[in-house]
């Protein structure tokens, strides 16, 4: 035993430094691989303030840079008409994304603690399929995205507690994409400070005391603040300025219009653009009148043109991303504890700055409100019906910005459109930052479309776990040729990311890894088949989708599968059995697996084939002959005979007729570990055209109890043995 599990794990390690490499000198064209530049366009089509609904493609023209576009797509999405199990199905131009802004320079913080549970509470108006995001501004370290685009309400809740408390919390390392918010570090850092002051409760007590250290840290720096010169808040608000346009630069990266909702007590407006107060505009007129110019500041009664020109830049830059930005005067939600006016100061100009960042970039500004949701209620549902138009330009792929034009045809009189008003053409992967090319990959996930440049194939298996959970084995299998498509260089970063979701589109778990691979050493063996990659998910009971990406971290060309995944609780009473699991042949395929990761057991793969350790195919590619497999079984009887059938299926669910005969058929029985049965079996395809079928196992025990397992294979077109 010692031997074979010996030379499995010597499989899972990473085979580079074993494998000769083919010379880099001349890169491999691949010419099936190219790249389409589509640009989808959500717009809302309104009169007197409600959307219009039942319009076609024919009732819009599109025109790009004054040249008319073929419109190529259509689809409709009516977020009050669609069933909340089809939430995740909304294509993602179609939805809405809310971008939760808390501003922590120019808020109070008794307005922020508040201002956090009325975000929360805005939530549950939301539909199924809204993305929400939430980002910080703070002075010292400017906009700081805590959680990216999802519709995982837990997460988001969990995001919005976090705020205020760095030094407690590790946003998740781990999640590259920022779908997944960790919360496990500040829990034991604030319960470790709780337990040193005698506290007890819980949950409610940590945030509780989360809250009051946020608000003395928070007033502390206010105080600071307040006591600055003109000059220092000047400059607070030029960095503002100079931060939300690198936060309106990335927003481009997300498809879709984007509501930035922005919970702030706005800043003084007139040290920028001139006071607005009548009072000081009388001074400085009876000053003028009567010679006395040096009473006149300049720019107190004019502001700075240098900086309107910023501001204007900035929200032109909102506007070009398709944002809008929903400025939320949370000054309205002070109590009278801890408001300025308690502590000794004044609020001057904050409604005028975010009535300006509102009107114009297309939001509004809500202000004196109980209730967040309430409030919004207007703009939740003139942007309840979006049409997704799609057009398909030939332009360059240089980054450059192109306008947009929609028209309106056969609508009633008055109607207006709203859309984008035009859009930044992909620029080359490596040139994009860092945010940039996580937003863009998060959003691929989250949309779950399957294709991509790289071919790629997935097997994911549930097994009993620990603790009411499911060990879930992920065997991702990435083609060579299409991964290695265009690369320059000697190294590849080859992206993997595997995120298990549920049908509310909240993220059970994940893995996120990037390997880089030297190219000397282990081109040939990519050439020959591929990379295959295992690693492993621990999930509740229940139906997920694993949504996988892969993507070759230089390129940018990437792949994405999305893999139906159930995941039983195994402790019921009928049989469980998982799907066929086919051997391939070793040194087939470069293989590596997940690297360890703190706090989660290693679980040793469960694919055996009587004493041999093996890792299966996860597009098992067969030929006329006959092949074994093996196939794990739970809660089957203990005694008496199994009796098998099997079925081969076209890729559509049609059954092929292959005679009286069953193509399976069991060879032997033996005990696994977890209460499992390790069925082997042989399995013989009929006279099949080349293609892609499936294949369905039934075992039924000796109890009348039936279980039924499918798998995926491939019919080859090329000798047995021989890639296609």
């Amino acid at each position: 035993m010692r031997k074979t599990t010996g030379f499995l794990l010597a499989c899972l390690g990473l085979c580079l430094a074993g494998v000769s490499g083919a010379s880099n000198a001349q890169t491999p064209t691949y010419s099936d691989v190219t790249e389409v530049n589509v640009v989808e366009i959500p717009v809302q089509v309104l009169l007197d303030g409600k959307p219009v609904r039942g319009l076609n493609a024919d009732n819009f023209a599109v025109y790009q840079d004054k040249s008319r576009q073929a419109v190529t797509g259509f689809e409709v999405v009516d977020l009050y008409a669609l069933p909340a199990d089809q939430a995740q199905t909304v294509p993602t131009p179609a939805r809405r994304h809310f971008l939760m802004l808390f501003d922590m320079a120019f808020s109070e913080p008794k307005a922020i603690v508040q201002a956090r549970a009325a975000a929360k509470d805005l939530l549950t108006d939301l539909h199924p399929s809204d993305l929400v995001a939430v980002s910080t501004y703070i002075a010292s370290r400017g906009s700081e995205l805590v959680l990216g685009f999802t519709s995982d309400r837990e997460q988001i809740e969990a995001a919005i507690d976090s705020l205020g408390l760095p030094e407690l919390i590790d946003r998740n390392p781990r999640d590259p994409l920022r779908l997944v918010v960790e919360e496990t570090r500040a829990e034991i850092g604030v319960n470790a400070m709780m337990d040193a002051e005698g506290m007890t409760g819980g949950r409610t007590n940590m945030k509780a005391v989360a809250d009051q250290i946020f608000l003395e840290q928070m007033e502390q720096a206010m105080r600071a603040s307040e006591q600055a010169t003109v000059e220092v808040q000047k400059d607070k608000i030029e960095a503002l300025t100079r931060s939300f346009t690198d936060l309106a630069r990335l927003m481009r990266s997300v498809s879709g219009r984007k509501h930035v909702v922005y919970l702030s007590e706005g800043y003084d407006s007139s040290l920028l653009l001139g006071t607005t107060d009548e009072d000081s505009a009388q001074e400085t007129e009876d000053a003028r009148n009567a010679g006395e110019v040096w009473k006149i500041d300049s720019q107190k009664r004019f502001g700075s043109s240098a900086a309107a020109n910023d501001v204007e830049a900035m929200l032109e830059e909102f506007r070009r991303a398709d944002c809008t930005i929903q400025a939320v005067d949370i000054g309205g939600l002070r109590g009278a504890s801890g408001s300025r006016e308690a502590l000794g100061y004044t609020r001057q100009g904050g409604k005028d700055s975010l009535f300006q960042l509102a009107r114009d970039t297309g939001g509004e500004l809500y202000e004196n409100f109980n209730d967040l949701s309430a409030a919004m209620g207007k703009m939740l549902e003139r942007t309840g019906v979006t049409y997704v138009l799609v057009i398909q330009p030939d332009t360059p792929l240089d980054g450059a910005y192109h306008q947009l034009k929609v028209e309106l045809k056969g609508v009633p009189r008055g109607a207006r459109v709203a859309h984008r008003p035009g859009y930044y053409a992909p620029k080359p992967f490596a040139q994009r930052s860092r945010f940039e090319k996580m937003l863009t990959t998060a959003g691929q996930v989250l949309a779950g479309e399957e294709g991509g440049q790289v071919r790629a194939s997935v097997l994911a298996a549930a097994v009993p776990g620990s603790e009411g959970t499911a060990d879930v084995p992920v065997i991702v299998e990435i083609d060579g040729p299409s991964l290695l498509h265009l690369h320059q260089g000697t190294d590849l970063p080859a992206e993997i990311y595997v995120y298990a979701m549920d049908d509310k589109g909240q993220v059970s778990d994940f893995i996120a890894q990037t390997l880089t691979l030297d190219l000397m050493k282990v081109e040939a063996r990519l050439l020959q088949s591929g990379l295959k990659f295992y690693g492993h998910l621990e999930l509740p009971p229940g139906s997920y989708r694993a949504r996988v990406l892969v993507r070759n971290g230089r390129t940018g060309f990437h792949g994405l599968r999305v893999v139906p995944l159930e995941v039983p609780s195994f402790t019921g009473a009928g049989p469980v059995l998982l799907p066929p699991f086919f051997p391939e042949p070793k040194g087939e395929w470069l293989v590596t697996r997940e690297a360890p990761r703190p706090g989660r057991r290693e679980v040793p793969p469960p694919f055996w084939l009587g004493d041999q350790a093996f890792l299966p195919a996860a597009r098992p590619i067969l030929g006329d002959e006959e092949t074994r497999f093996a196939l794990l079984g739970y809660n089957l009887a203990d005694e008496g005979d199994l009796q098998v059938r099997s079925q081969v299926l076209t890729a559509d669910g049609r059954e092929v007729k292959a005679g009286d005969l069953s193509p399976v058929a069991l060879v032997s029985r033996a005990p696994g570990e977890g209460g499992a049965d390790r069925l082997e079996l042989t399995f013989r395809p009929p006279a099949l055209q080349p293609g892609e079928y499936l294949l369905r196992v039934t075992v039924t025990d000796a109890a009348g109890k039936a279980g039924t397992a499918t798998t995926a294979f491939v019919v080859a077109a090329a000798a047995p043995g021989e890639r296609s």
